[in-house]
């Protein structure tokens, strides 16, 4: 299990240059926006415009902070995605703009590419005690806000608002959480 604490997230500016991301994983280690496998990403969205176009890669959306983003998607309705939505799927290599409504929204987003890695990503509030169980490949749960503990064996890691913890080319398991937060669970594995 490796823990990624958000102090150590990567910031770097979008790909179309127009804000900044903050990377939290990404494989292969070390690949840049153009060449990986999947990542995991938050960005803070200030002004109204069109995504970054990623050839070949399948994305999934979650508002974090503020009051919601409207997505203009090539060839679907318009939507309104906010905090109490479900995370949003759709593909990165297609016309995508955005509006904001009711001012900056900072989001997580979780990037694939298709036909060589699946990913999905289920949204979890934890109030208490509550078990996960994970398929194998990669597992990460990123702890959007609050704080909990994560156990997975004999290990245990207190998590704060921002961290994650990637468990690398696992075989599937349980990972039992304690305490308060909102967390997304994001399992990755090769198609």
């Amino acid at each position: 299990m490796r823990v990624l604490r958000a102090a150590d997230h990567k910031r770097m500016p979008w790909k179309n240059g127009g804000g900044e991301t903050v990377e939290i994983a990404i494989s292969p280690d070390g690949a840049g926006l153009d060449d990986f496998d999947w990542r995991v990403s938050t960005a803070t969205v200030a002004c109204d415009g069109p995504f970054s176009i990623f050839p070949g890669i399948d994305r999934t959306l979650s508002i974090l902070e503020g009051k919601g983003m409207r997505l203009f998607i090539e060839g679907r309705e318009p939507v309104l995605l906010t905090q109490e939505s479900e995370p949003l799927a759709f593909a990165a290599d297609i016309a995508v703009a955005a509006t904001l409504p009711d001012g900056t929204i900072t989001d997580l987003n979780v990037m694939a590419r298709r036909g060589a890695v699946w990913h999905a990503v289920v949204r979890h509030f934890i109030d208490g005690e509550k078990s996960l169980t994970f398929a194998e490949g990669f597992f990460l749960l990123f702890c959007a806000n609050g704080a909990l503990a994560a156990r997975t064996g004999a290990a245990s890691i207190e998590l704060d608002a921002g961290d994650a913890i990637l468990l690398e080319e696992n075989d599937g398991g349980r990972l039992d959480l304690s305490g308060q937060a909102l967390c997304y669970a994001i399992s990755i594995k090769k198609a």
